[in-house]
């Protein structure tokens, strides 16, 4: 099989895992709290990858330079620990669709940072592509909710939630950058560093990264508390080894064998396919202003990153 398909293919699940996994994390958030469900969701991935690097690779510590430690890390700690923590923020606040829907304009900050470090270009088409998807996530941030189908949210706490989910997305896309360097750029001729791998080491630097800054909140009682909560940390073990596990680790592999733009559109497509699982599951209905602006925001990423 073509290696370009097996990642545009790796990507597609990644965005299919996402949707549920952002589910199950809106659940836990409201559980036990974003940054709870940020730490334990994280030591939880950690684990799982740790054991899948003994068994696949026979050895825990990855082999890697010093020099793609120190890309892979900053990537973790921007995309997974700072990143994820908007994320859970947004879902929490403005729920799973919106929440998705912002993460869709990772993209936009992930050509701008490739501008600069991998030398690629914004053309006139990415350019229309960022205003395109501006324009589609603008329509669903400022729809309002309609007979009772969605929650009303106060518009103060909706630009808190807006202002969580741009934290997420500029974390998300910065760290996609940072890894493809880290994984590849950084590596030596012909010898990307293996997916599983790069997962481990970005997973184990967000990790003491956000340990460090718990303590510094004064944070950690509450993260021991979560524990007690038995249907937030279902959810959160649920929602880390359908994301952070398995789908960090197949959006690895998509960025190791698709091209990075075509890795990102396909995995920012969480936007449309949870508007039908939320109506199946909820019963929570979009207005037709909702669904045409998830199609028009996935439809400038796809500018931005294909054209």
């Amino acid at each position: 099989m073509d290696s370009a398909l097996v990642g545009e293919a790796a990507a597609l699940f990644a965005s299919v895992l996402w949707t549920f996994t952002s589910l199950a994390f809106a659940a836990a958030s409201r559980k036990v709290g974003p940054i709870s469900v940020n730490m334990w969701r994280m030591l939880f991935a950690l684990g799982l990858l740790a054991t899948c690097h003994i068994i696949l690779l026979g050895r825990i510590v990855p082999e890697a330079s010093g020099t793609q430690w120190l890309w892979l890390g900053s990537s973790g700690i921007i995309g997974l620990a700072i990143g994820d923590l908007g994320y859970f923020g947004a879902l929490m606040i403005i729920g799973p669709r919106r929440g998705t829907l912002l993460m869709a304009i990772n993209p936009i900050f992930s050509s701008i940072l490739g501008y600069y470090i991998l030398d690629e270009v914004l053309t006139v088409w990415a350019v229309t592509g960022i205003a395109v998807t501006l324009t589609g996530v603008s329509l669903v941030i400022l729809e309002r909710e309609q007979n009772g189908a969605e929650p009303a949210i106060a518009p103060g706490r909706k630009a808190l939630g807006v202002f969580a989910g741009v934290v997420g997305s500029v974390g998300q896309g910065v760290g996609l950058v940072l890894s493809k360097y880290g994984m590849i750029n950084a590596a030596p001729a012909g010898h990307p560093l293996d997916p599983l791998s790069a997962t481990l080491m970005r997973m184990f630097a967000a990790i003491v990264f956000f340990f460090i800054a718990v303590v510094l909140m004064r944070k950690l009682g509450e993260v021991r508390g979560a524990l007690s909560n038995k249907e937030g940390m279902k959810a959160t073990l649920a929602g880390t080894m359908i994301g952070p596990f398995l789908g960090v680790w197949t959006f690895m592999v998509a960025v190791t064998y698709a091209d990075a733009g075509v890795a990102a559109t396909l995995g920012s497509l969480m936007p449309v396919f949870i508007i039908p699982v939320v109506y199946a599951l909820y019963r929570e209905k979009t207005s037709w202003r909702g669904v045409a602006g998830a199609v028009v925001a996935i439809a400038g990423v796809a500018m931005l990153m294909l054209m």
